[in-house]
């Protein structure tokens, strides 16, 4: 084929990269952010049940009313907001909810504003929307952006800015501070937020997430991710939702009905009823994560690896400068073949990675028999 790509920059994912490098070498996996246990068993009952009950065909475009109508009540609760049913659409995993709304709300020669490092599938929407990517570069060790860095990017040719917390790689969680500055830094502008809080359930150390669905300055312009496969350990599944004002949610339903038009039904009934028999199930979550955290952070306290701050997601960011003053790229590259533990190198989310910075990903969403055997080679 001879047409020009429309992402010619474009390869393999350094996900598929580093769990094949991990295969062949048979390294421990820490690379790539999915669990390596299973889910609750009375989830999987109820979804069972459902197939044999019959719920094998189309669900409405925006999902099951059943399902939606629980997650309006939860999201209404916890944020003190209000919300409609009608602003709710089940979608196939968080980043199909991402690519539809960037697809839907983003024109040719837009301007989207993206916080480095990111999450891998946020640029190729962008561009493939035709829109320009402005990066505002977080620096380390607490990765917030600034007012200066917000009032610079964003401008009257901003139609979108892209959050997300708590933050996958760094772990870091915008606080009421972050917030504001961007209320007002898009106070008078006319662009979409969109939040990305896959991981709205793991916060650590008695922090509470802070949802843009409870900012009643972004009623009329947010739209908001959530993903069941993080919260329920079955990130093969993809399914979550969006939830949005008004417009942008119409916009968005305008695409996703000829994107994925409705979702797996049997998975939509039984979480339905899974929540409905167990609503406390999302309480212990951030303990639970919490736990691996520490066992992973204490293991690392015996090396001389530096550990940042983690404050949500189950990915632990560490420096190894007193071990290499190589990129990070090569670094986990050999951390892979010679101690057998597969990292993710954090420049591949940036436009442009800092120059100093030597810094890896871990995955800690890992059993404990994992998580230890993983620092043995460490160590």
């Amino acid at each position: 084929m001879s047409r020009p790509s429309k992402l010619p920059d474009t390869g393999t994912t350094i996900f598929t990269v580093m769990s094949a490098l991990a295969q062949e070498y048979d390294a421990i996996n820490l690379s790539q952010g999915f669990p390596n246990f299973e889910g609750d068993p009375r989830l999987y009952q109820a979804v069972i049940q459902a197939i044999q009950n019959g719920q094998n065909q189309y669900a409405p475009m925006q999902g099951l009313p059943r399902l939606r109508e629980l997650i309006l009540s939860s999201v209404n609760e916890r944020y003190t907001a209000q919300w409609q049913m009608e602003d709710i659409t089940i979608t196939s995993g968080a980043s199909q909810a991402i690519f539809t709304a960037i697809q839907a709300l983003v024109h040719p020669g837009d301007e989207v504003v993206v916080f480095d490092p990111s999450y891998d599938c946020y640029k190729p929407a962008i561009y493939l929307a035709g829109g320009k990517v402005i990066s505002i570069p977080l620096q380390a060790p607490d990765f917030l952006p600034t007012a200066a860095q917000l009032e610079n990017a964003i401008s009257d040719r901003t139609s979108m800015v892209l959050v997300n917390s708590p933050h996958n790689p760094t772990g870091q969680c915008w606080t009421e501070r972050e917030w504001t500055l961007l209320e007002e830094a898009i106070e008078g502008k006319d662009c979409v937020v969109l939040s990305d809080e896959v991981y709205e359930h793991l916060v650590f150390d008695e922090m509470q997430h802070i949802s843009a669905l409870g900012r009643p300055r972004l009623k009329d312009r947010v739209l908001a991710c959530f993903s069941f496969g993080k919260s329920f350990h079955v990130t093969g599944w993809k399914i979550g939702y969006m939830i949005g004002s008004t417009e942008p949610m119409k916009e968005f339903n305008k695409v996703h009905q000829y994107n994925v038009f409705c979702v797996h039904r049997p998975s939509q009934a039984g979480i339905a009823q899974f929540l409905e028999e167990h609503p406390d199930y999302f309480s212990s979550l951030s303990g639970f994560y919490q736990r691996k955290r520490e066992l992973l952070q204490q293991g690392l306290a015996e090396t001389d690896f530096k550990v940042y701050p983690c404050q949500g997601t189950y990915f632990q960011l560490v420096d190894y400068s007193a071990y290499s003053d190589e990129p990070d790229t090569l670094f986990a590259e050999r951390l892979t073949k010679e101690k057998g533990v597969a990292t993710i190198p954090i420049s591949v989310f940036y436009d442009e990675p800092p120059r100093d910075q030597k810094c890896v990903r871990i995955c800690f969403a890992k059993t404990e028999g994992l998580l230890q055997e993983a620092l043995a080679r460490l160590k």
